[in-house]
């Protein structure tokens, strides 16, 4: 038996969370990779809440924001390390570099979906430092 069809079949909902998990990478790819704000409306539910107060509400929030990384960052690329899925809640730590070259900002998103479109985000950002205190590293 594959691997996704025996998680399936040990917990009914994971054909659920891996479809919430897709959704979450695919616009991670769409918004922050290709930079395309237009098209983020497919992914996003309305309303959208947003919980980072340097954004704002909506999804015309959402791309104005989008559109003003891209524009300030036309290099930034964002790579999902690892992602969670747990109900209709998926998290996300992500490494985004805006300027290449730079060590970038760690990132731990949480979104919440509703019939697969991301309709809440919440996020904590931390610059990712020269030096550390531990050997750990942030990922």
């Amino acid at each position: 038996m594959r691997r996704s069809a025996m998680s399936a079949a040990l917990n009914p909902a994971q054909p659920q969370l891996d479809a919430n998990k897709k959704a979450v990478m695919e616009f991670y790819e769409t918004a922050f990779n290709r930079k395309d704000a237009d098209a983020v409306t497919a992914l996003v539910g309305d309303p959208y809440i947003q919980h980072n107060p340097q954004i704002g509400d909506g999804v015309a929030g959402l791309q104005a924001r989008l559109r003003q990384l891209a524009s300030a960052f036309p290099d930034l690329r964002v790579q999902v390390k690892r992602m969670v899925a747990e109900g209709d809640y998926v998290s996300a730590h992500v490494h985004a570099v805006r300027v290449p070259g730079q060590r970038g900002v760690a990132i731990m998103d949480v979104f919440r979906l509703e019939d697969g479109k991301l309709v809440e985000h919440w996020d904590v950002m931390q610059d990712i430092p020269e030096q550390s205190q531990n050997p750990n590293g942030m990922f």
